[in-house]
């Protein structure tokens, strides 16, 4: 953008001489080219008033000279203002007579303000300058100081103002300014003539307007001993002003029932800080060697103290995990190449996998109603459906077992009635059957409308061989291909589905161990990494769709 909306930019001077100059070079080295400058003396002495008026002679479209009546000194906040009364551009920014800016400072500032029509201001970084000098030991010490908010975005009130609380390096000077938003806030506080007058009108424009954050720097900030900021540090003025700035922040705040709880808290720890400048000071002092001193000790540790050790002491600290080095994985009475059970845990107490199941069926126990059709046995129609249940089924492949009440095999099963079932609860049954589909097909047509299904399948386990060699052992499931397979016979929508496990509770798992061996806090946490067991809870639809 070479070109677009008029910008006005402001310079204020007092006894510049010395560096005026520079800056309004550094303007007219702008690629952008639709600016006016104003010059505005703030009751100069010296020759910067003479040279600020040869511009105005020699570029009489595009520089004004500005003075106050009867050439009087009014502080740096009447002078801005007094610039921007006679301002005609849109946009307006302000540069200080001893610094300088990067020449796409106005380009790439008025490109924001225009694609981010929201925004009210754009703010960036601002390099402090030292090498100006010449001087070798100060050709390294140049720095961009960032603004400590989230770069590149846009900023809502009042979301910058407790960063420039606890910050002072942020400055006005690096920005520029939509003129409607300076009129809205008033301008610059003239109650501040020569130190955070910046920072005041900031403040006002934080509260009122959206303000975007770039990362690119367009200002050199010429550090030297003459500079306003500098004097006020070696006359120890600065602590005195910086409580009255806090000050008028608080009754800023107050005049305009601002209400925000960090802005506030953020605010008192600043003014205590300076209201109580020895007792501040003994506070950071004290942390000082609290950081000292925990540094102590971590040499210490490093010294004595075995990796393992140390890690450890790390991880509780920070509130990590631990992972132990390589060679200090202490595996114990799992070092084996056997399970300690084969039984997934039945003869030790409950099994990992029946803690699952019945933590699933029992958050869903008031599906549990009516007819009921439950595989093998009816243990959990009768814990979680109670009085519930008006008919309790038992389903077997095969002739021989007491308990059931329904023979057939759920591939093959055209004798089972439609429509019959409430409930279907099928626990690990999946992983026999070869034909999933057919079976699923069946389930759906025997429940009844709105009658549903609950399914549990193996994710992580042992293959029993006496399984396998009675009805096979085809599948293992994850949550997906689970809920993909229930999806081919219910709506998407009818079918949830859930994965229950992490690495531990696998592990022992896989051991054999009984579910009372981990804690409950180890067995509830859940790793979609480790599904140990796949649970389904899906709902036959009043309409059901043809099969």
């Amino acid at each position: 953008m070479m070109n677009g909306p008029l910008t006005s930019v402001i310079i204020i001077f007092l006894n510049a001489e010395k560096f005026i100059q520079q800056a309004i070079e550094s303007v007219f080295a702008q690629t952008y080219t639709d600016w006016e400058l104003l010059l505005v003396d703030d009751g100069s002495t010296d020759k910067s008033t003479e040279i600020a008026l040869s511009y105005a002679d020699q570029h009489p479209a595009k520089v004004r000279y500005l003075e106050h009546m009867g050439h009087k000194n009014r502080g740096m906040s009447a002078s801005r203002n007094l610039g921007i009364r006679h301002a005609q551009g849109n946009y307006i920014a302000f540069l200080d007579a001893d610094d300088v800016w990067l020449p796409n400072k106005l380009d790439e500032q008025v490109a924001i303000l225009v694609s981010q029509p929201e925004a009210g201001m754009v703010l960036g970084a601002i390099e402090w300058w030292y090498s100006w000098t010449g001087d070798p030991k100060d050709l390294n010490r140049d720095r961009v100081a960032l603004p400590s908010t989230p770069l590149n975005t846009l900023a809502k009130p009042p979301t910058l103002l407790p960063s420039l609380l606890r910050h002072e390096t942020v400055s006005a000077i690096s920005s520029l300014v939509r003129r409607r938003v300076i009129e809205e806030v008033g301008g610059f506080e003239e109650s501040f003539e020569g130190m955070y007058e910046d920072q005041a009108f900031l403040a006002k424009v934080y509260l009122k307007a959206p303000v975007f954050v770039a990362n690119a720097c367009w200002y050199r900030w010429r550090k030297h001993q003459g500079s306003c900021c500098a004097i006020a540090v070696s006359t120890g003025q600065h602590g005195s002003r910086r409580l009255t700035f806090l000050n008028w922040v608080e009754e800023y705040l107050s005049r305009r029932g601002i209400k925000d709880k960090e802005l506030w808290s953020v605010l008192e720890e600043q003014r205590r800080r300076y209201r109580h400048p020895r007792l501040s000071f003994l506070s950071e002092h004290a942390q000082y060697l609290a950081g000292r001193m925990k540094g102590l000790l971590r040499r210490i540790s490093r010294r004595i103290l075995p990796v393992p050790a140390r890690r450890w002491l790390w991880a509780r600290w920070h509130g990590g995990a631990y992972c132990p080095p390589v060679g200090w994985v202490r595996l114990g009475s799992l070092r084996r190449v056997m399970p300690i059970s084969r039984k997934w845990g039945f003869d030790r107490g409950l099994p990992i996998d029946r803690y699952y199941i019945e933590r699933f069926l029992s958050a869903h126990a008031a599906d549990i109603r009516g007819r009921v059709l439950e595989i093998q046995d009816n243990t959990y129609t009768r814990k979680f459906g109670g009085d519930r249940v008006t008919r309790s089924d038992v389903l077997h492949a095969v002739e021989g077992n007491p308990k059931a009440t329904i023979v057939a095999d759920l591939t093959c099963a055209d004798h089972l009635p439609s429509r019959t079932f409430d409930c279907v609860i099928l626990t690990q049954t999946l992983q026999f059957i070869y034909d999933v589909h057919a079976a699923l097909k069946t389930l759906y047509r025997i429940l009844k409308p709105r009658g549903v299904l609950f399914v549990t399948c193996p994710g992580i386990s042992q293959i029993s061989r006496n399984d396998f060699d009675r009805w096979g052992d085809y599948w293992r499931f994850t949550a997906l291909s689970a809920q993909r397979m229930l999806e081919t016979v219910f709506p998407a929508a009818n079918v949830r589905v859930e994965a229950y496990g992490n690495v531990l509770a696998a592990t022992a798992f896989l051991q054999g161990l009984a579910a009372q061996e981990l804690r409950p806090t180890e067995l509830d946490y859940s790793d979609p990494d480790y599904q140990v067991l796949i649970t389904v809870r899906a709902v036959k639809p009043d309409v059901p769709p043809p099969l």
